[in-house]
């Protein structure tokens, strides 16, 4: 089989991981994979898979116009007539799309094509964006008005921000236009709370399963690591926060209020913190810059004695996979997917802090079920043997 993805990135982050672990996993197998992507940089190893169609300029300027009109992948054109080309050219089996979002695709433009083109499309959605006229995100607010129709968005100035219009209306309506009526579209959710959601929305029609993020599990194991001898720990136990951008839904203000009320014996480690944030974290708190160096984290997160994720909306985020998989237990609110991949007793209310803080003392579990990516690989290769017109044009 030939399969193309489509991704924001390709190599970093979280979702640009599981596109290349999910390349390399398709290669080992005997399948031809490419992955088009609208911005970043893309390490080496990932280099062979990637295709750009964004361009720096117009990522800028569609960001630029999102801030104004509201009008969040309704832009870049000259990005989807090169995506579309890759696609004539390419002639993939299956089109994988994952992350539209992020300024580099006109949605519209593309979903037309997709109707005309015949060719089957898996779209795996790591967020809400695709069925909410504004927002990747909904949990926090508490806002449901994208199972009837968007309006009024509480999140206007949240990622996708806009500043000045406020068009979740119109965007709804153009969304449920453009996404309805592919013939051979299936849905993939990595938690069950997604999928939930998915069947409340506009998309709930469409052929909708749970195919869970699944991780490098050759590098993500029990490490060696030197990490608290360089740091100077001595006797302090290591709570470990790790994001790819640490936001207010990331919940860093509690982190740190876990970390101040678990008192002396115990020290912060925040591992994607910017350098622009670094002035308001307490002193005492080690802050690293993101890596893209799985090895690294895998380090990190083996010496760590907890990892507390405190995020207040989230899919089925990777670093509690990652953490349990080194070895690590993992606390975490009850928010979105996140209580799907740990013990239920290492999860508390959101905005429990000292549920949190009462947890730390306590001999925790850890999940041994962590999926591995060729395990997730080969439940997406069943999905794509499943779909007509896949029988590969190249043995």
């Amino acid at each position: 089989m030939k399969i193309l993805m489509v991704n924001t990135v390709c190599g970093t982050g979280s979702t640009g991981r599981i596109c290349t672990d999910i390349a390399a996993q398709l290669e080992k197998a005997g399948h031809t994979c490419a992955i088009a992507y609208g911005r970043g940089n893309v390490p080496p190893a990932a280099q062979k898979y990637a295709i750009k169609i964004g361009f720096g300029f117009g990522v800028k300027l569609h960001a630029g116009l999102a801030r104004i009109f509201d009008n969040s992948g309704f832009c870049s054109r000259f990005a989807t007539k090169k995506l579309i080309r890759l696609i004539e050219k390419f002639k993939p089996d299956v089109i994988h799309l994952h992350n539209l979002h992020g300024y580099y695709l006109h949605v519209g433009r593309l979903f037309g094509y997709l109707k005309k083109a015949g060719i089957p499309v898996v779209w795996t959605l790591h967020d809400c964006w695709p069925f909410t006229g504004h927002a990747a995100y909904c949990e926090a607010c508490g806002c449901d008005k994208w199972k009837a129709g968007c309006s009024r968005c509480p999140q206007k100035k949240k990622y996708p921000k806009s500043v000045f219009f406020e068009r979740s209306s119109s965007n709804y309506a153009k969304k449920k236009k453009a996404f309805l009526g592919v013939k051979d579209l299936h849905i993939v959710t990595p938690s069950l709370w997604l999928k939930t959601l998915v069947n409340e929305s506009f998309l709930g029609g469409y052929d909708t399963r749970v195919i869970n993020n699944g991780i490098d599990t050759d590098v993500f194991k029990p490490t060696e690591s030197r990490f608290k001898e360089a740091h100077v720990f001595g006797e302090k136990k290591m709570i470990l926060g790790v994001a790819n951008v640490w936001d207010e839904r990331k919940g860093l203000k509690d982190l740190i209020g876990i970390a101040n009320g678990a008192g002396g014996d115990y020290r912060l480690v925040l591992v994607g913190i910017a350098d622009k944030q670094r002035g308001s974290l307490p002193g005492s708190a080690l802050t690293i810059a993101r890596t893209n160096s799985a090895e690294e984290l895998a380090e990190i997160y083996s010496a760590a004695d907890v990892l507390v994720n405190p995020t207040y909306e989230d899919n089925y985020p990777t670093v509690n996979l990652e953490a349990q998989a080194c070895g690590t237990p993992v606390i975490t609110y009850e928010t979105g997917g996140s209580p799907e991949s740990v013990p239920k007793e290492n999860v508390v209310r959101k905005g429990d802090i000292a549920g949190v803080i009462a947890l730390l003392g306590k001999d925790l579990e850890v999940n041994r079920q962590i999926l591995s990516r060729e395990e997730m690989v080969e439940q997406y290769i069943g999905l794509y043997e499943s779909l007509p017109m896949t029988e590969s044009k190249n043995g």
